[in-house]
């Protein structure tokens, strides 16, 4: 099979990076880091990383796995998938439900990391620290009132995609997501010397152990690995098929949510004891990071300087996944509508920017991104899943996933795939409806 026209990933360390950087994004550090506390400290932890081991062991295998086998991406992969019931026309409709998810949340996505870079910018000069974070946020979040910032990160996104498609996500990746990780970590030792932040730790990890009979602890870990692996039916197909046949898919996909925890964890130690040094209500949502973070940086000594370092390692955090999102999009249109790539990139890019305007108040953007994420994005990742291990079949996506396998796949993968992964995408599809939202 040739290499796709965008090209591939050079290796697996560049794939995992650009995975990594997918499904690194805000759901890890103003989610993540409440729930955590919120629902049990450690306790949590043991739901969440079972949760992350089989959604990543069978879930993202599965999506990379029907990417590679394609040679395409969201729209052509299930073209596939139904053309074995001899149904592609089904498929060809069904491949625009989580394409579609993809579009709506890098449409609001761009909107939220608009706000990120405006605060960004506000910590290099000092503004946002000198004004009350609340009224900052509220300026920045009215109606049409960050414009500029928000043109600049879709133009950010669409100047690294036009450039190049694979060997460029990759590059951008390669920097990104390793600066993240040293940015995050320099913020979580420098609040390790906060006075008070030792209960932020106990927060986090003292284990409170009559959670785990708590319905809710299970629900929220489940819905917290799901949404934080971008597992959508749409954004790591593509990147699969930029995947080489050489590479060990189930390898990669455990690589990807082991970094993507970690991501999470860090996030956890960098925001908690920071909050509770400074004698602040812990919450989760926008209000954490941009009222509740910025109020600590006010009382820290160089605080100016860590809320550059923030600001920034959340830039970096959202523009790889927004990355991901547009790439879903433009590699769907170039192959279905034979568009050319730069064309496909500046319409993308036109067409979330036209959309995004709109969406630029807080309580709209809100709502946009519930119905996205509450109900299209869990759809999506269903119709991927039923369509990969159902409609295609296990044994015709075994072949693929055995490919630069050096030993065969586990026995336990087929049951855990077939009869505990599909059903628990459902259970997650149902749940967010009920809960009205848990990712």
């Amino acid at each position: 099979m040739h290499n796709h026209k965008n090209g591939s990933f050079t290796n697996s360390l560049g794939f995992v990076l650009a995975c990594v950087g997918s499904a690194v994004g805000l759901g890890n550090i103003w989610m993540f880091p409440y729930r955590l506390g919120e629902y049990g400290g450690a306790a949590f932890l043991i739901p969440y990383i079972f949760f992350i081991c089989l959604f990543g062991f069978v879930g993202l295998s599965a999506e990379f796995a029907i990417g590679r086998k394609a040679g395409t991406g969201t729209l052509g992969s299930y073209e596939l998938c139904w053309k074995e019931k001899k149904k592609e026309k089904v498929g060809k409709v069904l491949g625009w439900i989580p394409l579609l998810g993809s579009l709506g949340i890098a449409i609001g996505y761009s909107v939220i990391i608009g706000w990120v870079l405006r605060f960004l910018c506000g910590s290099v000069t000092n503004t946002v620290l000198e004004q009350d974070s609340a009224e900052y946020f509220a300026d920045v979040t009215a109606f049409m009132g960050n414009v500029p910032w928000h043109v600049l990160v879709i133009a950010i996104t669409v100047i690294v995609l036009l450039i190049g498609a694979a060997t460029q996500i990759e590059k951008a990746n390669k920097i990104l997501m390793p600066l993240f990780f040293v940015l995050f970590s320099i913020l979580a030792v420098r609040v390790f010397f906060l006075p008070g932040a030792k209960e932020g730790y106990e927060f986090l990890f003292v284990p409170k152990w009559e959670a785990l009979a708590n319905i809710d602890t299970w629900v929220m870990a489940m819905g917290q690995a799901f949404f934080s692996l971008s597992i959508t039916g749409s954004g790591m197909i593509v990147y699969g098929s930029y995947l080489s046949k050489k590479e060990d898919i189930p390898r990669a996909s455990m690589q990807t949510a082991f970094f993507d925890t970690i991501a999470a964890m860090l996030s956890a130690l960098a925001i908690m004891p920071a909050v509770f040094a400074f004698g602040i209500e812990p919450s989760a949502g926008p209000s954490l990071m941009f009222v509740t973070i910025p109020n600590i940086f006010k009382q820290m000594p160089m605080g100016r300087l860590f809320a550059v370092i923030f600001f920034l390692s959340v830039c970096f955090a959202g523009i790889t996944s927004l990355i991901n999102m547009f790439e879903a999009v433009i590699e769907s249109w170039q192959h279905k509508f034979k568009l050319k790539r730069n064309h496909a990139v500046l319409l993308c890019g036109a067409l979330t920017l036209i959309v995004g305007l709109f969406m630029e108040e807080e309580a709209r953007v809100g709502t946009w991104m519930d119905f996205i994420t509450i109900i299209v994005v869990p759809f999506g990742a269903v119709l991927g899943a039923i369509s990969i291990y159902y409609i295609l079949g296990f044994d015709k996506i075994k072949e693929e996933l055995k490919e630069g396998r050096k030993k065969g796949l586990s026995k336990i993968f087929k049951p855990t795939a077939k009869y505990i992964y599909v059903p628990l995408t459902i259970i997650v599809f149902i749940l967010g409806l009920v809960y009205k939202g848990i990712g």
